[in-house]
């Protein structure tokens, strides 16, 4: 009886093992604890990891902007909590800074995700928007601040004036930033101080410096040092050095453009949209003549409309990104880096 019994011990050692080997050949060679290595240019959506080419920090990192949370970030801890704010801040109604995407879900597939059951697929199905914001603080610190702290609102992702990308909340989250978009769009807010009406008392002498010789310094004034971007000893101008005109929404404005940096990391964050939600056109709003419209859309044509926007193409009170935004360098930019085999070391 023992050396049956030792003998039964043995085959199953044997069988338990030889499976343990087979689970572990090519494709299941990670060992049970092993860190799961990132490359830094990882953006999120329904939980999965997807590749942008460009530096991006995610709420989950060192340094990352936290949309999830309830407590004000910028606050002192004890102050921080629902309560105090409630108290500080009465903008603040709510302790979400965020939603549900339901416009175009059935009954059936809202209890899916109102726990957070997103897939890919359902998730492409509704995203086909993606939203340009300038944010009028300058740095994505500030930035967040005023979004998280101060108005009790959100956005997916922040550029900060050196072409670091910070995700704030998974795609699948519908963030507060574009009002009748927010279920279907995702958005950006590009640190830029904004566009003023000429002989209007705007901030632009202290942001920019502009030289006789060579580019216009853009300086994080000392007030917001705090905030200055992610790169040490980052130096800054503006893609084109002097006030760029234009009318939007049939106002006149100036403003200054945005960094090369901004623009380079932007035109990879749109192709990696693009190519990962496939209702997501890589275009903007035109107007009859093939030119950028430059006013809101109607309520049927923002219906229809799937691509890039400007926050101004949805709401008549906004001019975001401004009239220096090159929407013509993003957008073909992006198609650059989305043809088929396009190799590593080529730039648009």
């Amino acid at each position: 009886m023992t050396d049956l019994r030792s003998v039964r011990e043995r085959v199953f050692a044997i069988t338990f093992f030889a499976l343990l080997l087979a689970g572990a050949g090519c494709q299941t060679s990670h060992r049970p604890g092993s860190p799961a290595a990132r490359s830094g240019d990882e953006i999120v959506a329904a939980g999965q990891f997807i590749h942008t080419g460009t530096p991006v920090v995610l709420w989950m990192d060192p340094g990352g902007y936290d949309a999830y949370r309830v407590e004000r970030r910028f606050s002192p801890l004890a102050e921080s909590d629902w309560d105090a704010t409630k108290a500080k801040t009465r903008d603040l109604t709510t302790p979400n800074r965020y939603g549900m995407r339901h416009g175009a879900l059935s009954e059936a597939e809202v209890e899916q995700v109102r726990g957070g059951g997103w897939d890919l697929p359902l998730l492409q199905r509704v995203v086909d928007q993606f939203v340009l914001h300038f944010d009028a603080c300058g740095t994505s610190r500030q930035c967040f601040k005023v979004l998280q702290d101060v108005r009790g609102l959100s956005v997916h992702f922040l550029l900060d004036l050196d072409g670091t990308i910070y995700q704030t909340l998974d795609l699948k989250e519908r963030a507060w930033h574009a009002t009748s978009a927010n279920s279907r769009a995702v958005g950006i807010e590009i640190a830029n101080i904004g566009a003023y009406r000429p002989g209007a008392r705007t901030p632009f002498n202290e942001w920019y410096h502009e030289q006789t010789n060579g580019p216009t310094r853009l300086t994080v004034p000392a007030r917001f040092a705090e905030g200055a971007p992610r790169t040490p000893g980052f130096s800054g101008h503006p893609a084109r050095p002097q006030r760029i005109s234009g009318a939007i929404q049939g106002s006149d404005l100036e403003q200054y453009d945005f960094t090369p940096e901004q623009y380079a990391a932007l035109t990879k964050l749109t192709a990696a949209l693009c190519q990962t939600f496939p209702q997501l056109k890589c275009d903007y709003p035109r107007d009859k003549d093939g030119h950028l419209a430059t006013r809101a859309l109607s309520d049927e044509e923002l219906t229809r409309y799937q691509g890039l926007l400007g926050h101004f193409h949805i709401q008549t009170n906004k001019v975001d990104p401004g009239p220096a935004f090159q929407w013509d360098l993003v957008v073909n930019g992006a198609r650059h880096w989305m043809a088929p085999l396009r190799p590593r070391c080529a730039k648009p």
